[in-house]
């Protein structure tokens, strides 16, 4: 993609934002590129988010944006491309002590656990 097409679309994905619009584009782009995420404290440390803390709670609090006229915009930029690839992220988060977590399973970790059991109790997130 080329940065003028990239500019092009970062345009259009942002008029699709209605309310609190600077806060949630700067909040997309922390989630996107903070590599852990803890907590919501976590995206307002990262530098592409240049607002205080407190606007992340805002952002998502007043943030109301076109999902149909998004996901047009995300299907017109993934036709252009001939084989589109799609990342998902399967991190499992254990939960072993939560007993009444509903969506609780056994996860896979690909790092051994502490007593070299590579499956937790937990969820995928």
């Amino acid at each position: 993609m080329k940065l003028e097409q990239l500019q092009e679309f970062r345009q259009l994905a942002y008029e699709c934002l209605g309310k609190a619009k600077d806060a949630t584009f700067e909040l997309a782009d922390a989630v996107m590129t903070t590599r852990h995420i803890s907590c919501l404290g976590d995206l307002a440390l990262n530098p592409l988010f240049r607002r205080q803390w407190s606007s992340v709670y805002e952002a998502l609090q007043d943030g109301r944006l076109d999902r149909e006229k998004l996901m047009q915009l995300y299907i017109q930029q993934m036709s252009e491309v001939e084989r589109p690839v799609l990342a998902i992220d399967h991190t499992a988060w254990l939960r072993p002590h939560a007993r009444t977590l509903k969506e609780r399973t056994y996860e896979h970790q690909p790092t051994a656990l502490p007593h070299g059991i590579p499956v937790g109790i937990g969820r995928l997130i």
